[in-house]
């Protein structure tokens, strides 16, 4: 009843995200405040990062910005429109270099160049320019794609229509920042309820007589899209927007080291209030375009900027009951329910405990008085209990060793690595034994990162599970539509359109299909690994038909602990019924080759040892990016063995006694056609 209870009160913040969306957005007008709404995706957002169960294709995790609207025309991005990595203290900073230096193989000794921007709270807007004319204008969208509002865009002076430099770009994407000055609010402030959602309302005008009408400014800070553009590094970037006729944050700055770094966040955060528009912190840029290209995306955001935020909010509140929630994979969760309590101006009701561990090592208990801190797009957390004000009736919360769900018993895995036991405790029911596994699998399954089902969200998930309509993800693909028209809430139209977005869901690619089971260990790096190995669905199909999973072992990047985790689940024969019922419903579509006809096509390699400026991350792209693949292991399939420094000795007398060539970091260069 607790989990119900839980599911419950998130499913209604998924509610109310929903409607404070719809008027956020689409209607130009807000029911809650800006610090409100924000806090409220927040919530969510780490609500699902820590209890993987708590999903919903209406949460912010599922778009970058918002789903573009019915009154505008969808166009789609060039080059995504990506979020950012978030840091909130000197290590997170710490971490994020020490990532780039080992990613590109550089030593501590070198520095980076960051350009360092204040990150405006405004809306996103992208400018497209074609032989210097302005020719379209964007919204952010989903970062993928974005709403056309270039009528809109066209009346905020700060958006040149047209560029004659001679270096501008014979077409370039320009983006930035759409926002209201502070001082310009107070004279428009009844009509909306900050800065931000002015700004948001008036670009999604139909009329653009009436936007016309918004104190709008525009900030550029970036580019997507380019050809013809000869600038090397971000600050020349910015110096040469400025030339070209746009607006850039006066408080750009280009600086090395992080502790100068955090100087410039200490006192950018201390003038915070004197600026004239709202910012939230700084974002960090490698400034050299070549180490940016370098260093590229990983998953949903650039290996090559962070997002500094601004400090945290904290206050004092008292925990009233703990609560677990339990995850697709079967982690179970402690949540915190506290006194609502006003952290910057946000009432707060729920803190996260991450774990028993961290339970037991705070000694957190029912009834403490307890410090709750909330920083960015971190949800409360419980920092302290204040023993003084610790009462009698305090109680123990004894975490459960059987779950709460099931019954079945809960274990903590042993990590082989750190020869430790893990700190999160999880349900041992295998497949869809266990209900609230079952439904948040389901949940997983027609997400928007899955198979992306538009209209099928978490409620519908819970009640198709309640009247058993759905019971398992293939049940989904033959649904009883008549049935369902006649449920209370629906109709013959809405019936009609959640058949249609199932029915053109039903061909999918194969990275998406391997992601959408759920598989622990299996995200979307390593669905997307696996699928770029075995190529088609019908090699996916045959490992559970064959059980030939030895061959996996050549994949780079896929080790022991995920090949467990397949054959876990292939183990299960409710998880082979479900494959199999699935495989006739679906069009799984094989993957696409990119670059075919790269300099190291049909070629397969391996590293051993230190290579010379560059990392193993970074030449393993160079080989994928060029149509050749990496392997895991000396076998007959390898091509040649890159040896660096201080190279594995077993591995090149294997690859002698093979017949595999064995060449240096040189000889690799050379095939590529570049110089070490």
């Amino acid at each position: 009843m607790k989990n119900y209870v839980i599911k419950k009160k998130y499913l209604e913040k998924i509610n109310k995200f929903k409607d404070s969306s719809k008027y956020y957005y689409e209607k130009s007008s807000p029911k809650i405040i800006d610090s409100e709404f924000d806090s409220l995706k927040i919530e969510i957002l780490k609500l699902e990062k820590k209890y993987k169960f708590l999903k919903s294709e209406y949460s912010p995790a599922n778009i970058v910005g918002y789903k573009p609207s019915k009154n505008f025309e969808k166009i789609k991005h060039k080059v995504p429109m990506l979020s950012l990595g978030n840091a909130f203290n000197e290590e997170d900073l710490v971490n994020f270099e020490k990532k780039i230096f080992n990613f590109l193989s550089l030593k501590n000794i070198e520095s980076i160049e960051y350009s360092a921007e204040p990150k405006i709270d405004g809306i996103s807007a992208s400018l497209i320019y074609k032989n210097g004319k302005f020719i379209k204008g964007l919204s952010r969208g989903d970062g993928k794609e974005g709403e056309n509002i270039t009528e809109n865009l066209k009346t905020i002076k700060d958006i040149p229509m047209a560029i004659e430099a001679k270096n501008f770009p014979k077409e370039i994407d320009i983006r930035g920042e759409v926002f209201i000055q502070n001082n310009d609010f107070e004279k428009i402030n009844e009509k909306f309820a900050n800065p931000r959602n002015a700004a948001s309302g008036s670009l999604r005008q139909k009329n653009p007589s009436i936007t016309s009408k918004i104190p709008l400014k525009f900030i550029a800070y970036t580019h997507g899209y380019e050809e013809g553009m000869k600038i090397n590094t971000q600050s020349n970037f910015l110096k040469n927007l400025k030339i070209w006729g746009f607006k850039t944050n006066p408080l750009n700055r280009t600086i090395k080291g992080i502790k100068n770094l955090i100087l410039n966040h200490e006192n950018l955060e201390k003038k915070r209030k004197e600026i004239n528009f709202d910012i939230d912190g700084i974002v960090y840029k490698v400034d050299s375009f070549e180490l940016q290209k370098r260093l590229g995306f990983a998953a949903n955001a650039p290996r090559w900027a962070i997002a500094h935020k601004f400090s945290a909010n904290s206050s004092v509140s008292e925990i009233l009951n703990i609560e677990i929630q339990i995850g697709r994979t079967g982690a179970l969760t402690p949540v915190a329910k506290i006194k609502p309590v006003n952290i910057g101006g946000v009432m707060v009701s729920n803190a996260t405990l991450h774990n028993e561990d961290e339970i037991n090592r705070k000694d957190i208990r029912i009834k403490d008085t307890v410090t709750i801190e909330r920083a960015g797009d971190v949800i409360p957390h419980v920092i302290s209990v204040d023993l003084k004000k610790r009462k009698k009736n305090s109680k123990k919360f004894i975490f459960p060793v059987n779950c709460p769900s099931c019954g079945s018993k809960t274990v903590k895995d042993f990590n082989e690595l750190t020869k430790k036991q893990d700190a999160v405790r999880r349900c041992t029911s295998e497949g869809y034994d266990c209900e609230k596994i079952a439904i948040e699998k389901i949940k997983h399954f027609v997400s928007k990162e899955a198979f992306n089902i538009d209209g099928f969200g978490k409620k519908i998930v819970e009640n198709f599970w309640k009247i058993n309509l759905v019971k398992l993800p293939q049940h989904i693909f033959k649904l009883d539509f008549k049935k369902i028209k006649l449920l209370e809430g629906w109709g013959e139209l809405s019936a009609s359109n959640l058949k249609f977005s199932i029915d053109k869901k039903k061909t999918i690619s194969l990275e998406r299909f391997i992601y959408s089971l759920g598989i622990r260990h299996i995200g979307q790096e390593n669905a997307k690994l696996l699928a770029g190995h075995l190529k088609s669905s019908n090699n996916f199909f045959k490992l559970f038909q064959n059980e030939s999973f030895n061959d996996l072992l050549n994949i780079d990047g896929i080790g022991d602990t995920q090949i467990k985790s397949i054959k876990n689940f292939l183990s299960n024969r409710t998880n082979l019924k479900v494959l199999s019922e699935l495989k006739e419903s679906l069009l799984i579509n094989n993957v696409v080759q990119f670059n075919n006809n790269g300099l190291l096509k049909n070629k397969t390699f391996m590293l051993t040892g230190k290579l010379t400026g560059v990392s193993r991350a970074e030449a393993k792209s160079l080989i994928e990016k060029n149509s050749g693949k990496i392997i895991s292991n000396v076998s007959k399939k390898l091509d040649y063995l890159i040896i660096g420094e201080k190279p594995t000795t077993k591995k090149i007398n294997n690859a002698k006694k093979l017949n595999i060539n064995v060449i240096n970091q040189n000889e690799w260069m050379k095939m590529l056609n570049k110089t070490s």
